[in-house]
């Protein structure tokens, strides 16, 4: 899986790197136990600090996304938790999104078009 991060964007580089893993991993370009690279060949393959690709992984890790140990290294977690919820700051980022689409002028039916396409990417 190829990460890429937006130089420009106000998205810290660490969340970047933290939603295109979860992306991955919900529309299987990183299977269930799949290895991640290590932080160091991360950092190193970006361009980045180190601090910066093991600040996402501890996100991804606390989030429950992924495995980690010294041994090992860091993991797709081999079974995800289903809670069938969103987290409440996902339901805020979500209708933080809902209300620029609206101010952007995209119509309801529009926006739930791309929610379908990013399911439909997931089930692939």
């Amino acid at each position: 899986m190829v990460i890429r991060i937006d130089d420009y964007s106000d998205v810290p580089i660490y969340q970047q790197i933290r939603n295109q893993i979860v992306m991955g991993i919900s529309d299987g370009r990183l299977a269930a136990g799949e290895q991640l690279p290590t932080v160091r060949a991360l950092a190193i393959e970006m361009g980045i600090n180190t601090m910066t690709v093991s600040k996402a992984y501890q996100i991804l890790k606390s989030e429950g996304y992924i495995l980690t140990d010294r041994k090992n290294g860091a993991r797709v977690r081999p079974e995800m938790s289903k809670s069938g919820a969103l987290s409440d700051a996902n339901k805020w980022e979500l209708k933080r999104i809902v209300s620029e689409a609206r101010l952007s002028g995209v119509s309801k039916d529009e926006l739930i078009g791309i929610i379908e396409e990013g399911y439909k990417e997931g089930e692939k």
